[in-house]
């Protein structure tokens, strides 16, 4: 199969519509990575995790309190209608700073409309549950949750 046929291959394995192409290619990787790599890929997220950056209010932080370490979040919306997602989790919360890259890579830049269709548990298709305890899965739907209700309050949708 050429280039043009494996790039139309893996779009229509793009399964969900209401998840944002960007995030949905995350939870692609997942799934396609072989188990024993899965927790390795969570963890280039969490480094990847773009620190908060100075323009933003400490203040305007929220803390996710379902989330077992202390993890805030924040949402932007700008004048065009994107939302800017920007967390905070300290270094040795490796799984909850995996979440947040995920999150932040798929789903920073959206518009508003995007964010509220992300479906709740999204984050199934990941393949995460082999590794990872419910609770902490639980985490990343709390986490989301978050965002959409910030998204509302700020956009007025």
């Amino acid at each position: 199969m050429g280039q043009l046929g494996a790039r139309a291959d893996r779009k229509a394995r793009l399964s969900d519509p209401a998840v944002r192409a960007e995030l949905q290619e995350i939870v692609e990787e997942f799934k396609e990575s072989p188990k024993d790599l899965r927790l390795a890929v969570l963890l280039d997220f969490a480094n990847n995790l773009p620190a908060v950056p100075d323009t933003i209010d400490r203040d305007a932080l929220e803390q996710v309190h379902e989330c077992q370490t202390p993890f805030f979040v924040a949402a932007e919306v700008d004048a065009d209608g994107r939302v800017h997602l920007h967390f905070d989790a300290p270094p040795e919360a490796p799984t909850t700073r995996g979440y947040a890259g995920v999150l932040a890579a798929g789903l920073s830049g959206a518009t508003v409309e995007e964010i509220l269709d992300t479906p709740a548990d999204f984050f199934v298709g990941m393949g995460l549950a082999e590794l990872i305890s419910p609770l902490r899965l639980r985490g990343m739907g709390a986490i989301l949750a978050r965002v959409k209700r910030q998204v509302v309050e700020k956009s007025g949708a």
